[in-house]
């Protein structure tokens, strides 16, 4: 039971430490729309996903209005396209793209995801396809993102893919070369996808989910920021105490959100997923978090054992708070949409190779890096490559967001607005891994994957 305290305690983290429903997502599944005819592909997708989320938005803006607790963004999720425009031509799948941004203007969300395409073993004509127009549809479209799963564990890593997804980002940050090539911002290449991620750009609805389920992401860098600073000079194991209980409390809240959401919807509630997701508000920053633990800039040597602490705190915490946790679940590293980040690279004290070995404990990858728009297109596979293998080896998902920003060079700046932020351009190394990456072919998957 709560008291009052607890109640209090709660309003205090929203109104002075940015605690926030990230996003409740509503997971739609066209398998049900299948048609060899474009049109009426188009059509039953557009009626489906109008008629399934009609009043999410309205029902997430009066959860928001009766607990005063914000939702920042209402989104819908649903099948990869892949699967269910089948072998249909390249103008086809530009055309279903067109369909989900008029639904998602029907329905006044925030993004819809899933146009998308899983070839981590091999491709078949109608994924190709749609990668082939993945560059069209994000720069003809406002609110639809995309998600390309390479490589699981089970089954290594399609280089083939990497390479084809090389050239796509390129294209795609020509193609929005007049809006900071902002297409690259709603396009993400995955290792092990997860089926049930609320977050964009890389959320979907999985082929093992309901016909519709609801997924919550919850969000809370600044009350976990202000715990720890509050705890002062205590030990580590009584600071990832204090996380794992504040990361409890920030979780409940969310269960409450997706639980009556779920409710009022007639939906099923799917995961919440416990994910710190930062900002650019000041405040509201995973890079703040660790140097509250004692970093003088995120980045700094012991950057990477405070953030494997922080993850595991979070996600011990959160567990025991949800009836149904999925997703990502953990701390987002992006650094667009992270003030702490942005300073911290702007500074000097981090760099792409910290990032990367920040990735191996944290739960998404490479995320919202914006790098040099003359970099060449094989750098861009060999920096998918390096991010992807470390999903692969750790059995986790990795992820990359890369924005070849056009026009810009290492030191400069992209503002993309809103939660996207401000993306500092950040140095690659020079050297080509060219003729690694022209090898083709997959990378066997490894042997600690051999588990039945």
């Amino acid at each position: 039971m709560l008291n009052t305290a607890d109640i209090l305690e709660t309003i205090g983290m929203i109104r002075e430490e940015n605690l926030d429903i990230r996003t409740v997502t509503m997971g739609i599944s066209l398998l049900d729309c299948v048609s060899e005819d474009v049109n009426r592909l188009c059509d039953k997708v557009y009626d489906k996903i109008t008629r399934t989320a009609e009043h999410l938005v309205s029902t997430g803006c009066a959860i928001e209005k009766e607990y005063g607790v914000p939702i920042v963004n209402k989104r819908v999720s649903v099948t990869p396209i892949s699967q269910i425009g089948g072998a249909i031509s390249p103008e086809g799948y530009l055309k279903l793209a067109h369909t989900l941004q008029r639904a998602a203007k029907t329905l006044g969300i925030n993004f819809i995801g899933g146009f998308s395409a899983l070839v981590h073993k091999g491709m078949t004509a109608g994924e190709r396809n749609l990668i082939s127009v993945l560059p069209e549809a994000l720069a003809e479209t406002q609110t639809v993102c995309a998600s390309v799963n390479v490589a699981t564990t089970k089954a290594g890593i399609n280089m083939d893919a990497i390479r084809l997804m090389g050239s796509t980002i390129k294209r795609a940050a020509y193609l929005t070369r007049d809006n900071q090539s902002i297409g690259c911002a709603k396009l993400v290449v995955f290792a092990n996808v997860p089926e049930d991620n609320p977050f964009m750009a890389g959320a979907f609805h999985g082929v093992g989910e309901p016909d519709a389920v609801i997924n919550v992401g919850v969000s809370g860098p600044g009350v976990v920021a202000a715990a720890i600073r509050r705890a002062g000079d205590c030990d580590l194991s009584e600071l990832a105490d204090v996380i794992k209980k504040t990361a409890f409390k920030i979780t409940r809240v969310g269960q409450l959100v997706a639980s009556e959401a779920a409710r009022r919807l007639n939906t099923p509630f799917g995961i919440v997923d416990l994910s710190l997701a930062p900002t650019p508000a000041i405040g509201d920053s995973v890079a703040h978090i660790l140097e509250e633990m004692g970093l003088e800039s995120c980045g700094a040597c012991g950057t990477t054992a405070a953030l494997a602490m922080l993850n595991d705190a979070v996600k011990k915490g959160g567990v025991m708070a949800s009836s149904h946790v999925g997703g990502l679940s953990g701390a987002f590293i992006p650094v667009s949409e992270d003030a702490g980040m942005i300073a911290a690279v702007e500074r000097g004290a981090l760099t792409i190779e910290k990032l990367e070995a920040m990735t191996a404990v944290c739960s998404v990858g490479l995320d919202m890096i914006a790098v040099p728009g003359d970099t060449p297109e094989e750098v861009i596979c060999g920096l998918i490559a390096d991010e992807i293998s470390i999903g692969v080896a750790n059995t986790k998902t990795t992820a990359v967001r890369v924005i070849p920003a056009y026009g810009k060079k290492a030191g400069e700046s992209v503002s993309f607005g809103g939660l996207l932020g401000t993306a500092p351009i950040m140095e690659l190394k020079p050297y080509s891994p060219a003729k690694f990456v022209s090898r083709g072919g997959r990378i066997p998957a490894p042997i600690h994957s051999l588990k039945n």
